[in-house]
């Protein structure tokens, strides 16, 4: 690893940690080096808060005349919330700027990178960029398509279950893996799950970390004719918001004492079923960059048939359940030909107590 790599490699580490708190912004740290000295670091904490750059600069002082900045996303070159990040490496008199990867916003795209080169910093890009790109994977996807990035859950028994024949779930996995799901909730800008998970679990589906309650992401439920029972816990909006999307052939009456509850009531029109692409152009409207799939069967079914999930983290526990009747992580019609399975790519695993969990994407 080269020296530059080095430094970017903290940088990273500093975004990391923020991961949940900056969206609809990205993930952004960053570090003043000279003569290989660390002068300051920072990280963008909450959208309309100073971006890292400004952060690490404040910490060097004037010793960041003639210095190097690693950032891992393109400095900004307008004004929005906060000022731009490009006059701030000028006026310091920073000598060199590193970084990651740039940054496809319309507002950004390569205008950051320009107006440095213009005031003759010499500038380094793409170090460590896939790391980069990775690192703000949502917040890329969301920039270039307008709708979140899908990442699917599931938590199976070794033979693929989900539950036993009468819908028992709890638990397949150990408590270590129940803990890393809440970390993810805690990243994620919403959750979606279908009216058949609600009630066979009344979920809450916020989240819980060992420190206390973390980031609640907004709780999303297809439900095309308003099955969800009115008690549902999922509807308690206290801690976080619970949209349901829904058809035109819907229960009227439940739609009314839903909008009294607080809950938003969104139609994707005339069904039968919900449209899951207007579902997810809508939550990308409304600013959504990140969304995970927690649903069972056939919503896990719907979202990989329509090409709608881009990451699959899958738990494996060590356990057989068996039986016909009980229900695997994917349902709806099987495949006639193995070649015409879907393949996970850049494969990874991790495990937590005794259960496995498997992350790849669905794209190369």
């Amino acid at each position: 690893m080269s020296n530059d790599e080095q430094w970017m490699s903290l940088a990273i580490q500093l975004a990391k940690a923020t991961a949940g708190q900056t969206s609809p912004n990205p993930m952004v740290g960053a570090v003043v080096v000279k003569e290989n000295r660390l002068l300051g670091s920072g990280a963008h904490l909450r959208a309309g808060t100073p971006h890292a750059e400004v952060h690490a600069l404040r910490m060097a002082g004037e010793e960041a005349q003639g210095s190097t900045i690693f950032v891992t996303l393109e400095p900004c070159n307008h004004f929005g919330r906060t000022p731009p990040c490009t006059e701030k490496i000028i006026e310091c008199g920073v000598k060199r700027v590193v970084i990651g990867s740039g940054d496809p916003d319309k507002l950004v795209a390569g205008k950051g990178i320009a107006r440095l080169k213009e005031a003759g910093i010499e500038v380094v890009e793409g170090v460590l960029e896939q790391e980069c790109l990775q690192l703000n994977e949502a917040y890329f996807y969301h920039r270039r398509t307008g709708m979140p990035f899908v990442t699917l859950k599931t938590a199976t028994t070794l033979d693929g279950k989900i539950a036993t024949a009468n819908g028992d779930s709890r638990w397949i996995t150990g408590e270590e893996s129940r803990a890393f799901v809440h970390q993810l909730r805690h990243e994620q800008d919403a959750i979606l799950v279908g009216a058949n998970t609600v009630i066979a679990d009344d979920p809450e589906l916020t989240t819980r970390l060992p420190q206390g309650d973390g980031i609640h992401p907004v709780r999303v439920i297809l439900d095309s004719k308003l099955r969800t029972p009115i008690t549902a816990k999922i509807l308690d909006i206290s801690k976080a918001s619970t949209w349901i999307f829904t058809t035109d052939d819907k229960d009227l009456f439940k739609e009314a004492a839903f909008q009294e509850a607080g809950v938003q009531v969104i139609s994707t029109g005339r069904g039968p079923k919900v449209d899951i692409t207007k579902v997810l152009e809508i939550l990308g409207e409304k600013g959504i960059l990140s969304l995970m799939v927690e649903g069972g069967s056939q919503i896990n079914a719907s979202m990989l048939r329509g090409n709608h999930v881009h990451k699959v983290i899958a738990f494996l526990a060590p356990k057989f359940l068996g039986g016909i009747s009980s229900p695997s992580s994917i349902g709806g019609e099987s495949p006639e030909k193995m070649s015409e399975a879907l393949s996970l790519h850049r494969v990874s695993w991790n495990q937590y107590g005794q259960d496995v969990c498997v992350t790849g994407y669905l794209s190369g």
